[in-house]
């Protein structure tokens, strides 16, 4: 199905021991799709994980940090958080935030403490939510070893785009792109009467509508869109998005080759290491 909208989906902590959040969890052949809710005040200790992760704040202001980097980031501004950098993001004290969560599949959405060594099994959402409780920081049980957090090095992990998602409109089709080794993200604003072709996906896609209505094709199926509404284009499927109302913005995420050749070269010991389900939803 290639529709969705995220309250069609349980919420779920994703890392009860380290962090606030929760979020429902589309997956894909190559990637986990999640809108991610921190009450004010509140989010995640320092922390890492093996993938790659994409942050997009919709709603509110996050107390970020990437690295050493720390910034207070707001709607409009995307984050980037390479694969084992350490981080943190916490919803400022004024208030709920909500952000758009993205991380490649060659590890479960489960984070692992900035001390703590890269397991040899990894815990997945189900599994950590039965074994801890939110706050439970003192009874996690570590794996043993040396951290591969990335403290020091990172280079710049924070893009502004727009000052705010209900900016005045552009005045002709602007497209930020930000692509990383295994995750792409891409912002669009896109005025009625541009005609968009229909197009073959060279790698899996989720849509993500801000603002604005769009005509949406994924395969055989057809939908009017809307804000809050998901596309989602499987890897070699025909797609389609055009504008129906007078402006609208959206967000976008792809796979990269790199990603789509590692997680389609995986071993079975390999995936169930990193505890991945290899058919998509």
């Amino acid at each position: 199905m290639p529709f969705h909208r995220f309250e069609d989906f349980a919420s779920n902590f994703l890392t009860p021991h380290l962090s606030t959040g929760k979020a429902p969890v589309i997956e894909g052949r190559y990637m986990y799709f999640c809108l991610l809710h921190k009450n004010a005040g509140t989010g995640s200790e320092l922390h890492y994980h093996p993938n790659e992760l994409l942050i997009f704040p919709v709603r509110g202001k996050i107390n970020a940090i990437v690295g050493k980097d720390r910034r207070i980031v707001s709607p409009g501004t995307f984050v980037h958080a390479p694969a084992y950098a350490r981080h943190s993001m916490k919803a400022t004290e004024d208030g709920d935030c909500q952000y758009l969560y993205i991380k490649d599949k060659t590890w479960t959405v489960v984070g692992l403490a900035e001390d703590e060594a890269v397991p040899g099994r990894a815990m997945t959402v189900d599994e950590v939510n039965r074994k801890y409780r939110v706050g439970d920081r003192d009874k996690h049980q570590k794996a043993e070893g040396k951290s591969q957090a990335i403290v020091d090095g990172l280079n710049t992990c924070y893009y502004p785009i727009v000052e705010a998602l209900d900016a005045p409109r552009a005045s002709a089709r602007r497209v930020n792109w930000i692509e990383g080794e295994r995750l792409a993200f891409g912002f669009f604003e896109v005025p009625s009467g541009q005609t968009e072709p229909q197009l073959k996906a060279d790698h899996e896609m989720f849509v993500y509508v801000l603002t604005g209505e769009l005509d949406a094709q994924s395969g055989t199926e057809n939908k009017r869109i809307k804000d809050g509404d998901i596309v989602y284009v499987p890897r070699g499927e025909t797609y389609r998005l055009q504008v129906s109302s007078p402006f609208a913005r959206y967000a976008l995420v792809c796979s990269t080759p790199y990603l789509e050749q590692r997680i389609d070269s995986m071993t079975p010991e390999e995936a169930e290491q990193a505890r991945i389900d290899m058919k998509p939803n």
